[in-house]
Parts: structure tokens; sequence; C-alpha cells
């Protein structure tokens, strides 16, 4: 069973990295003002300007990976009536 979660997960991993990037590109915009995040070593933005977009960013991905993580995980316990660590 596993063997068939691997590619799905995969691609769901995949799929939530797109959504991440886009919810995060959204709440940059509404913090900032500002189209795109700053570059770790764009001069034209503080440090605190890049430490924030950077910190905003990994809570917004780590959200979106925990909740696809447990939704591919539900998805597959309610397909086939086993949880992953199951043989």
């Amino acid at each position: 069973m596993r063997l068939l979660y691997r590619p799905l997960s995969l691609l769901i991993s995949v799929l939530g990295g797109l959504l991440a990037g886009t919810v995060f590109k959204r709440a940059w915009r509404t913090v900032s003002g500002d189209d795109e995040p700053p570059e770790a070593t764009s001069p034209d933005h503080s440090t605190r300007e890049v430490l924030l977009a950077a910190l905003l960013q990994g809570a917004i991905f780590g959200v979106v990976k925990a909740s696809v993580d447990r939704a591919g995980a539900k998805g597959f316990r309610r397909l086939t009536g086993k949880h992953l660590d199951e043989d």
C-alpha cells in the first residue's frame, strides 16, 4: 500500500508547495504592500524586512505542508482502511 501512496504523496507535496508559494506572496503583499518578497541579499531591503519575510514564508510553508500531509494520510486511510504505518 505504501508503494501506491508514494507517487500520490509526491504529487500532493508539489501542489502543496505551489499553494504555499501563492499564499505567501499574497500574505507578503498584504503585510508590506510589495508584490515580491525581498531576497536575502537585496541591498534595497532592511535586515528586518528580509527576516520578517523569511519568518512568514517558513510559517506558511510549515502549516501548508502539515495540512497537506495530514489530508493525504486521512484520504489514504479513508480509501484503503489502513494507516500509513501499517503493513
